[in-house]
């Protein structure tokens, strides 16, 4: 037969050795977990071999009639808790008959691969099979329910009046893919197959395509490696030689940054107020801005930052580090309306006399020391 499954025959005597029923629920071979003692079960991922390359326990039609193809693969197929999980195998290309579409309304069919096992159900055969539920007809079909002790393949919609003399099943549209797949525990899931579904445990990945995984940390699924977020941060204002220092006082400091691995994108902007220090007697040493995280090194170019006083002259600075930890702006432009008061790096009197009512504002993109944890 093509379509078996192992641990299926009880022993005669199980009052002494192992039962199947013990090897089914003994973690041998543990599938992704879906609960103390069942496992997730699914299509296990992987590509048949043969005429056609295609996932495994993939179904299609044929060019024509009403018989379709289930692809050899290998699947996990979860019964009840006490009956545990059944491990099934399909080992070679298995066709399956529709029966005539109904001569008024379609129906949907579902295409399963299910699980008989005598000494844990009514049914009184013993044997992995691979079947369709048949659907009702109706003006808008529903797909029939997927039998206990099964697992859905695909969806196959025939139409009314759809027979093999009429020309069969369009099989380019009939077919949705109902399968979702299975892997061991601590494997990653694919997404690309299934809906959307809880983690089993913290620390599960999945797929969700296009390179990217997610991560269950017990309540939702979150990005991996995490994204990183905008944070704020307010920098120390000191000068180049640590002397008359100058203080922000009510001016709206508004400075973000985010970090991804070592790179580190930061903003700054300070709209100074009436109470900003800028320089007790208005002296020109070098001020200097601390870094939201500490640089690779110096560095003489890695941002720029606009100049805005208040009759509304604007210049451009460089921005660059003068030392791992703190940033300077150098003035690299002149004034858009008129001549700058002082050139060189910026400070209380350059590029012209601070005020409240002026503002600096720019962007930084440069290289962490170290990554971010």
């Amino acid at each position: 037969m093509p379509v078996r499954s192992a641990w299926l025959l009880n022993r005669s005597d199980t009052s002494t050795g192992q039962s199947r029923t013990d090897t089914r629920l003994a973690p041998l071979g543990t599938m992704v977990p879906e609960g103390p003692l069942t496992s997730r079960d699914g299509v296990i991922p992987g590509s048949s071999e043969g005429e056609f390359v295609l996932d495994g326990l993939y179904v299609f039609g044929e060019a024509e009639g009403m018989t379709a193809v289930v692809a050899p693969g290998r699947a996990v197929v979860q019964s009840t808790a006490a009956a545990g999980a059944y491990p099934v195998v399909v080992t070679e290309y298995a066709p399956l008959t529709f029966a005539d579409g109904d001569p008024d309304n379609p129906r949907i069919d579902r295409v399963v691969l299910r699980i008989y096992d005598g000494t844990q159900d009514a049914s009184g055969r013993t044997e992995a099979a691979l079947e369709i539920v048949e659907g009702t007809p109706s003006g808008a079909p529903e797909e029939p329910a997927t039998p206990s002790g099964a697992i859905a393949l695909a969806a196959v919609t025939v139409p009314a009046g759809t027979s093999a003399g009429s020309g069969g099943i369009d099989w380019s549209s009939a077919v949705a893919d109902r399968r979702r797949p299975t892997v061991a525990v601590g494997g990653v899931i694919p997404q690309s197959w299934g809906s959307n579904f809880p983690g089993a445990y913290p620390g599960q990945y999945r797929d969700v395509g296009d390179g990217g995984l997610e991560r269950w940390d017990g309540a939702a699924w979150q990005p991996y490696p995490a994204l990183p977020v905008w944070r704020e941060w307010t920098p120390d204002w000191t000068t180049s030689t640590g002397q008359h220092t100058p203080s922000f006082g009510n001016a709206s400091v508004d400075c973000r940054y985010v970090q991804l691995g070592t790179l580190v994108h930061a903003s700054f902007n300070f709209y100074f107020g009436s109470t900003t220090k800028f320089s007790p007697g208005g002296v020109g040493d070098n001020w200097r801005f601390s870094l939201p995280v500490r640089a690779a090194g110096a560095t003489h170019a890695v941002g720029f930052a606009g100049l805005q006083d208040t009759p509304g002259r604007r210049a451009m600075a460089r921005v660059r580090f003068t030392t791992p930890g703190v940033m300077e702006l150098e003035i690299s432009s002149a004034v858009v309306r008129d001549t700058v008061d002082h050139t060189g790096l910026v400070d209380a009197i350059s590029p012209w006399p601070w005020a409240a009512g002026m503002r600096i504002a720019g962007t930084v993109i440069y290289e962490a020391a170290e990554a971010a944890q």
